[in-house]
């Protein structure tokens, strides 16, 4: 029975995972066809920082449920972000210092999909009635 209770947002934070990926491909594919290859490169590494550093925080905030274990789900929420946030700084400077790519479509990926992180659990909410 536990389990049931997180089941929905377990769903929801896979949808917005797998739509945040879709995004992301087809950015890089966008840009791969429209400007060059490193752009698309760019644009895909850029995206996917910000998708690793979401699936490793959805990872943390569904370890527990129930209401015994509310001090481990709030634990587990916090050490999510903070796990994000140290991922996505880590993943940021490993690029810039052993990658060569090109700033513009990693941070505009970056941004986009940042953007959808913001509007889509609204419009996957609204869609469930």
């Amino acid at each position: 029975m536990v389990s049931t209770l997180t089941r929905p947002g377990r769903k929801l934070a896979t949808r917005l995972l797998l739509l945040q990926l879709c995004v992301v491909l087809a950015t890089a594919i966008l840009m791969v066809t429209t400007i060059n290859v490193d752009w698309g490169i760019s644009a895909l590494i850029g995206g996917g920082i910000f998708v690793i550093a979401n699936a490793a925080f959805a990872l943390c905030a569904f370890l527990f449920s129930g209401a015994r274990a509310a001090k481990l789900i709030v634990a587990s929420f916090f050490g999510g972000e903070v796990l994000k946030i140290l991922l996505t700084v880590v993943l940021f400077s490993v690029v810039y210092l052993y990658a060569e790519v090109e700033l513009v479509p990693l941070k505009l990926a970056y941004l986009l999909v940042l953007g959808i992180n913001i509007l889509a659990p609204v419009l996957f909410i609204n869609n469930n009635k």
